[in-house]
């Protein structure tokens, strides 16, 4: 009997959940704090690499244009630029800082003496990707809608409907995916399709290299389904 426990102790595969939020979404802080609380994981497995990390906890606001040059490039840096703009926007409308459930995420883990795990892939790499993939007319195409937005938002409104205070459900997380990847390619390649397999990859990773352990991932909700489905189909 005691070899038998020991036995099944040893090979205990790590349990996994995965929580898919919205990063500018008041609704994603509770529900990043609920699941720390009920689920109680060993480990905490965030959709950050190092760089984004600190960023988010330094204290220090003040940004250097010499070194985000040196880290991003020039042209990494302008997009860099705008989708950090675009999530500030959204952010102001619902009165929350983009990012405020991964910040909650790092502060209760530091309280309860959690380990945090970074999975997401270094944001240099992935800016230095969308320079490569995203071309000029998909680039034009990203402008015009930026601009044109004050203008359409009625019509997107009504065609994806829910509040920028919660998570959008799975249909509507789904349209925008096929809405994303027909108008915006290289964005959809780079920043959804290639980056659920680094971030499952990396999840997996974990999975197998620490066991016997409860692993809580926080991630967009973009990115939940198919992370989920990758990890399933690797196990």
């Amino acid at each position: 009997k005691s070899f038998k426990l020991y036995k099944f102790n040893f090979y205990m595969p790590s349990e996994i959940k995965i929580v898919g939020t919205s990063h500018i979404s008041k609704e994603s802080v509770r529900e990043v704090r609920e699941s720390i609380l009920n689920f109680n994981p060993d480990i905490i497995a965030l959709e950050l690499d190092r760089i984004r990390f600190i960023a988010l906890t330094s204290k220090k606001k003040d940004k250097n244009l010499k070194q985000e040059i040196k880290h991003f490039g020039f042209r990494g840096l302008i997009l860099n630029f705008i989708g950090s703009w675009v999530e500030r926007r959204l952010g102001e409308k619902v009165k929350t800082q983009p990012g405020s459930e991964m910040k909650e995420a790092i502060r209760l883990a530091i309280k309860n003496k959690k380990e945090i795990a970074l999975i997401d892939q270094d944001i240099r790499v992935t800016l230095r990707k969308l320079t490569k993939e995203v071309r000029f007319k998909e680039k034009i195409r990203i402008l015009f809608d930026i601009l044109a937005y004050p203008f359409i938002k009625r019509k997107m409104i009504r065609n994806f409907s829910y509040s920028l205070d919660e998570v959008p459900d799975q249909e509507t997380i789904e349209r925008l995916i096929k809405l994303v990847k027909k108008r915006y390619p290289g964005v959809y390649k780079v920043l959804i399709y290639e980056r659920n397999k680094i971030l499952a990859k990396n999840l997996y990773k974990l999975m197998n290299t620490k066991k016997n352990v409860r692993i809580l991932a926080i991630m967009g909700a973009g990115h939940k389904k198919e992370v989920e489905r990758l990890i399933s189909e690797w196990n």
